[in-house]
C-alpha cells in the first residue's frame, strides 16, 4: 500500500529582516527594512513597517517622512550575509527529515510521508531549533500535498495563535482555511490568473478546489488543473532534492549613478560577468550564446532614451571567464553609442549544456573575436579560493570599485563572511 504523502514547508519569517536582527538585538520588535539594489525600494520589512502601511517594493523615496517619522531602520541589501545565514538554516532542516528540498533562499520542503511523530509537536523543535543555532525565526506549514503546505505556512504567518505551525491533514480544518484565503494567495496562481478566476466568480481558494481539473485546464491550462487537484489533497508536485539545473543566467545591476564612459560600462559589465560565470560553473555547464544589454533611464524626462542588446552564438560553449568577458565586452562596443547616460547593463547566458556535452570538432573559426584559450583548471582554482575568501580573485576588467557601484549607504557587516567584520564582545 503506498504511504499518504506529507509535505511540511519551513519557511524563514521576513528572512532579510531577520538576518540583520541576529546580530541587531537591539531592533527586535521595531521597525525595519531592507531596500532593494541601489536603495531603492523596499523589498523586506517587519511586520512594524507593514503595519505602518509601506507595501512591498514602494520606493523609499515616497515614504521618507514615515520612515523619519516613525524612525524604522533601513539596511541596503547584504546578499552575502543572507546567503550564508541561508545555508546555516537549511544544514539545521537537514537532520529533520530524510528528504528535503530546498525551494528558495529563505523556504524548504520536508518529507514527512510515513513518519509517526506528533507532527505539530514535531515541527515546533524544528522551530526552536533553528531559532536556537540560526536566530532566525521560522513558521512551518504541514498537509499531503506542497500546495496546502504552502496554504498552511500562509496560516502560521497570518494568524499569531497557531503559534507558527499549522497541519491541514484534516479536510474539516483545510475547507475552513480556503473558505477564508483569496485564492490569489495560493501557490502558482499570479494576478492575471487570479483576475480571470474572479471574472468566473471564483475568489477564494475554496472556489477554486471545488472546480473540475478537466473543466480548468480546458480554460486555463495543466498547472492550474494540477492546483485543484493538489487543493483536494492530491499530491501532483513531487519533492525536488535536487535542484534543476537554470537553463538561462542572467547578471544585470542598476548603476549607482548614470554612466556616460564605455570604460566604466565595460568594467560593471565585466564584474557581472564574473559573477554570472561563477553560477555557470557552479551547476557545472557551459554557455553557447552570449547577450548584452544596455539602456538609459526610462522614467527620465530629462535624458535622452537608448537601449540595444546584442547576441553572440559560440562554435564551442563556454565556462571560462575570461573568454565570456572578452565576449561580452566586444558586444558591448558593438551596441554603446556615445552622448547618452546609462542606467543599466547586463548579461544572460542560454543554450546551456552540461561539462561532458561532446562538442563538434571546428575546422574554421568564423568567429570574428580573438578569444583566450579555455583553461578549466585555472577556473577551478579561482572558484576555490573565491569560496573560501569571497571576491578575493578576478579579473583586472572588473575592478571591486568604481563609479558603476551600485548604493549601499545602510549596508550591515558581513559579520559571517569577512574576518575583519566579525563581531566583536567587548
Amino acid at each position: 500500500m503506498k504511504t499518504q504523502t506529507c509535505f511540511a514547508l519551513v519557511d524563514c519569517n521576513n528572512f532579510y529582516v531577520s538576518c540583520e536582527r541576529v546580530f541587531r538585538p537591539d531592533l527586535r520588535d521595531k521597525p525595519v527594512g531592507v531596500l532593494s539594489n541601489n536603495d531603492g525600494c523596499f523589498v523586506a520589512r517587519s511586520s512594524e513597517v507593514k503595519q505602518l502601511g509601506i507595501k512591498m517594493g514602494t520606493p523609499l523615496f515616497k515614504v521618507q517622512n514615515v520612515v523619519d517619522t516613525h524612525g524604522i531602520t533601513v539596511f541596503s541589501s547584504n546578499y552575502a550575509l543572507y546567503a550564508d545565514m541561508s545555508s546555516r538554516v537549511m544544514s539545521t532542516l537537514e537532520s529533520f527529515a530524510p528528504r528535503m528540498e530546498v525551494y528558495s533562499i529563505d523556504e524548504a520542503f520536508l518529507d514527512f510521508s510515513g513518519m509517526r511523530e506528533d507532527l505539530v509537536s514535531y515541527s515546533q523543535s524544528i522551530r526552536k531549533t533553528v531559532q536556537r543555532s540560526t536566530g532566525i525565526p521560522v513558521s512551518v506549514g504541514i498537509a499531503p500535498t506542497k500546495t496546502l503546505a504552502k496554504l498552511a505556512n500562509y496560516a502560521a504567518k497570518k494568524w499569531k495563535k497557531t503559534q507558527g505551525v499549522v497541519d491541514l491533514s484534516d479536510p474539516v480544518r483545510r475547507d475552513k482555511l480556503m473558505q477564508l484565503t483569496p485564492v490569489g494567495e495560493i501557490w502558482g496562481i499570479g494576478s492575471r490568473t487570479q483576475q480571470k478566476l474572479n471574472a468566473l466568480d471564483i475568489h477564494t481558494a475554496y472556489d477554486l478546489a471545488i472546480q473540475s481539473p478537466q473543466a480548468i485546464q480546458k480554460q486555463f491550462n495543466i498547472t492550474v488543473s494540477k492546483t485543484v487537484m493538489e487543493l483536494n489533497g492530491v499530491s501532483c508536485i513531487e519533492l525536488e532534492p535536487i535542484s534543476s539545473d537554470k537553463q538561462q543566467i542572467v547578471c544585470s545591476r542598476s548603476f549607482g549613478q548614470p554612466l556616460t564612459s564605455v570604460a566604466d560600462i565595460s568594467q560593471a559589465l565585466s564584474e557581472y560577468c564574473t559573477r554570472a560565470a561563477e553560477k555557470l560553473r557552479g551547476q557545472h555547464s557551459k554557455v553557447h550564446c552570449i547577450s548584452v544589454f544596455v539602456r538609459t533611464n526610462p522614467f527620465s524626462r530629462c535624458d535622452k532614451q537608448y537601449g540595444r542588446s546584442a547576441t553572440l552564438k559560440l562554435d564551442v560553449a563556454t565556462q571560462d571567464t575570461r573568454v565570456i568577458v572578452t565576449v561580452a565586452n566586444e558586444l558591448l562596443h558593438h551596441i554603446y553609442k556615445a552622448g547618452y547616460r546609462y542606467q543599466k547593463c547586463g548579461v544572460q547566458f542560454s543554450h546551456l549544456v552540461p561539462v561532458n556535452t561532446p562538442e563538434q570538432l571546428i575546422l574554421l573559426n568564423n568567429q570574428d573575436v580573438l578569444l583566450p584559450k579555455e583553461n578549466p583548471t585555472l577556473m577551478a582554482a579561482i572558484d576555490k579560493i573565491n569560496r573560501k575568501f569571497p571576491k578575493s580573485i578576478s579579473l583586472g576588467a572588473a575592478l571591486s570599485k568604481g563609479v558603476w557601484q551600485p548604493k549601499a549607504d545602510q549596508l550591515s557587516p558581513h559579520y559571517t563572511t569577512c574576518w575583519n567584520e566579525l563581531m566583536v564582545v567587548k
